[in-house]
């Protein structure tokens, strides 16, 4: 396993106000006011900055994305296929909302040997939490080798994770993970779903789990059934609409009509947090996406079990 006691701050910066969405915030269910102690999570694939989208391409996109992220306000966010230029525009933009301006730290290292390769980047509030300790593993048979792979991955798989003191509730601690499953090897990604089951607990040594990801695989996939069909690990999105929806799918290709099947994920430890509200936000502006893939949120909160 490797680990990392080094963060980069988000700048405050001045910028000038977000464009007025074109169209109108579209979500699987509205986000309520929550509790100050509630926990408001998002994870978001936010398609890698130097693909050759044309009109989709990151410089076309970056102001919507860092809008739909600053109007949901995370305490956690994770993303995934995020590029260091992509995390940096991200450090500063988020920091310069005009109506709720938050700090965030940036925890995230390439997955490959490349210094500019993707990130599953952490972006945590530090004016909520305070990082006590990160680190990064490989999604492999050799979790501690760096760029390693294995099984029928195609590319090297990671998970980024951070252990965090919760500035708000004094005493409590919790572990944020994020993850990006492979999009080709089925095997790897159920291999990967049980290698998380085992390595998030013992980094966590019973501190609750936050997990989040674009996990290439729907909840009739073993993968799902690895992580979360016994109840150890609860999908937020299914505790909020135990009923299956007609329209849950998250990857859409920048077409706004997305497939069948939710591959983004929100994760958490059974016992330790209850669901106040779980989205799927279609934000788009002019028929533009911020992403290819719809961000997911949820609204966490604290219950009883989770020591002080």
């Amino acid at each position: 396993m490797r680990s990392c006691s080094v963060w980069f701050p988000c700048r405050l910066v001045r910028c000038s106000l977000f464009v007025l969405f074109a169209g109108l915030l579209s979500v699987v269910s509205a986000v309520p006011t929550a509790d100050a102690q509630d926990l408001r999570v998002m994870s978001f694939n936010v398609r890698y900055g130097t693909a050759s989208d044309g009109p989709d391409s990151w410089p076309q996109r970056q102001e919507l994305v860092a809008g739909v992220i600053r109007n949901f306000a995370p305490d956690l966010l994770g993303t995934q296929e995020m590029l260091p230029f992509q995390a940096e525009y991200l450090r500063e933009e988020l920091g310069a909302g005009a109506d709720r301006p938050r700090r965030y730290a940036y925890i995230g290292w390439s997955r490959d040997a490349s210094a500019g390769g993707e990130q599953c980047g952490l972006f945590i509030c530090e004016d909520r939490f305070q990082v006590e300790g990160a680190g990064q593993f490989w999604l492999s048979e050799r979790p501690e080798e760096k760029f390693s792979k294995s099984w029928d991955s195609s590319l090297p798989r990671v998970c980024t994770w951070a252990r965090l003191q919760d500035r708000q509730v004094p005493g409590r601690r919790l572990l944020f993970a994020n993850t990006h499953f492979d999009h080709r090897g089925a095997e790897a990604r159920l291999q990967s779903a049980r290698l998380l089951r085992d390595r998030l607990p013992q980094l966590a040594d019973g501190l609750p789990i936050v997990l989040t990801g674009d996990f290439n695989c729907g909840e009739q996939s073993l993968p799902w059934s690895a992580a979360a069909a016994d109840g150890v690990l609860v999908d937020s999105f299914r505790a909020a609409f135990p009923e299956r929806q007609a329209s849950e799918g998250t990857f859409h290709g920048f077409r706004g009509t997305a497939g069948a099947e939710r591959i983004d994920w929100i994760l958490y430890s059974a016992g330790r947090f209850q669901t106040v509200a779980a989205t799927i936000d279609r934000t788009e502006r002019g028929g533009r996406y911020p992403s290819d893939h719809f961000p997911v949120t949820a609204v966490l909160r604290y219950t009883a079990a989770v020591a002080q």
